[in-house]
């Protein structure tokens, strides 16, 4: 692992609401939420022919769980266009998925209050399985329309490249 020097004046965690996504090497516009990165690994329980009355366990397969990009609809098309990599439907036998492009890397930036990038992870071959171009509409509510996908991963690792920030102080 990577060594790092940690903030000794640094005590409070980093707030959930200050992030940006990356991919194609820029930012997409609007995201309002990011869900989880979550890892699970399998469990292999074995037990040894002399000890017949416990298990023993050790680690198995490890899988990423898919993640879900939130944003207010505008007319930004880069969610409809990367879900149409995947799936685009009426386009005849045999382009019906865009085998070259449909998956990409994607940065998860987490910044600090003051505004500094302070920690980011690379989520990587991505995919999206859903997309939700509208949801429901409800001409007595009072909502941001909100549109989603769902983007399946094969991994994601921490950037240790960010270093933490230099915390800044004004003067008194």
């Amino acid at each position: 692992m990577a060594e790092f020097t940690v903030n000794p004046t640094r005590f409070d965690p980093y707030k959930n609401f200050k992030f940006r996504v990356r991919w194609d090497g820029r930012h997409v516009a609007g995201i309002s939420k990011v869900g989880a990165l979550k890892r699970s690994t399998e469990v292999v329980r074995h037990r040894h022919g002399g000890d017949p009355s416990s298990s023993r366990k050790s680690p198995g397969r490890s899988e990423y769980d898919a993640i879900v990009l939130e944003r207010g609809v505008t007319h930004d098309a880069d969610f409809e266009q990367w879900a149409s990599k995947v799936w685009n439907w009426g386009s005849g036998l045999g382009s019906e998925i865009s085998l070259k492009d449909f998956r990409k890397d994607v940065i998860i930036e987490v910044y600090n209050e003051a505004g500094q990038l302070a920690i980011a992870y690379k989520v990587y071959r991505c995919w999206v399985s859903e997309y939700q171009a509208l949801p429901d509409l409800d001409a007595n509510a009072n909502a941001v329309a909100i549109q989603s996908i769902k983007l399946e991963n094969e991994g994601w690792e921490r950037d240790f490249a960010v270093a933490e920030p230099q915390e800044l102080s004004y003067p008194e």
